[in-house]
């Protein structure tokens, strides 16, 4: 099994390349119940403000009388910590795994406020047209970084061609597949060659941002995980906050208009190539998932 410091550095999935804006310190940082004016605006932090979607939901939001101001990061580990110190107020670009990891890290009780979408991993075959169609021993490669290669192998064994010790966990490895059990054999490669991997081997487990930069189309998905089970729940992406705001008014409303937002809600399926799921997960739902997958990492200590 993992540990939580190899678990930290895997779920982002992204190299290090530094902030992008700067915040003020937490003690600059101004009561939450005054936010959302212009001269006190509600700060979000996200990874890729840039994305059509994030401008024409902050013009939505100021539609409904709420000013809010962005603030891009160049890389996952930092809203977090950002949000954490009180450098924003909300954050918006993690699912639950990662905010579990984080909070277990670092000692802390970031809260999901809202949901807005799962990003189904898929599994691409550019040779086979179904999973019954992959003959037994071939092989599968998968993205090697421990998070996503633990969700590539709850994908494999739903689709019926692998079998994991104990039914499989988030933190689950190619060592607890069972063999004599399985349809097919797993080669663990970097998340970028999954893709460039897909002529040579009867199929791929490929991130979402990796399929679209190859091209690859919805058409080729033989199999993904399913995000009405509540296996896939931990991967849904949510909105945090601070526990302290976590019952926030204006808060909860800018979770509102972004999912009742159709124009943004369709800018986030048309940015992920059409892969999104959108979803509206009760806020209860968020946090006992939260518990539960918190309550795992420090078994695993």
């Amino acid at each position: 099994m993992p540990t939580r410091k190899k678990l930290a550095a895997s779920i982002a999935g992204i190299a290090v390349v530094g902030l992008l804006a700067g915040c003020g310190g937490a003690s600059d940082a101004p009561a939450a119940d005054d936010k959302g004016t212009d001269a006190n605006p509600v700060t979000i932090g996200v990874v890729g403000a840039s994305d059509p979607y994030w401008e024409t939901y902050v013009d939505a939001a100021a539609d409904e009388g709420i000013s809010v101001e962005l603030v891009d990061f160049a890389e996952y580990t930092q809203p977090n910590p950002a949000l954490s110190e009180g450098e924003i107020d909300i954050n918006q670009f993690q699912h639950i795994v990662y905010l579990a990891q984080y909070n277990e890290e670092a000692g802390q009780d970031l809260q999901p406020i809202g949901s807005t979408a799962i990003y189904p991993l898929p599994l691409y075959s550019t040779e086979y047209d179904s999973v019954e169609d992959i003959p037994d021993g071939a092989e599968i490669a998968i993205p090697n970084d421990e998070s996503n290669q633990a969700r590539a192998l709850l994908v494999l064994q739903s689709a019926g061609l692998i079998e994991l010790e104990d039914g499989g966990t988030i933190f689950s490895t190619p060592d607890d597949i069972i063999a004599e059990d399985s349809r097919v054999t797993v080669n663990p490669l970097s998340a970028d060659l999954t893709a460039t991997s897909l002529p040579d081997v009867a199929g791929a487990i490929i991130n979402n941002d990796f399929a679209t930069k190859a091209g690859l189309s919805p058409d080729d998905v033989i199999a993904q995980d399913d995000p009405e089970d509540a296996n896939a729940l931990p991967y849904a992406n949510v909105f945090a906050t601070r526990s302290a705001d976590a019952d926030n008014e204006v808060y909860a409303q800018l979770v509102e208009i972004f999912q009742d937002t159709t124009t943004v809600t369709d800018g986030l399926i048309e940015n992920s190539g059409g892969t999104a799921v959108l979803l509206k997960t009760p806020v209860e739902d968020l946090v006992s998932s939260l518990e539960a997958v918190q309550s795992d990492i420090a078994d695993v200590g």
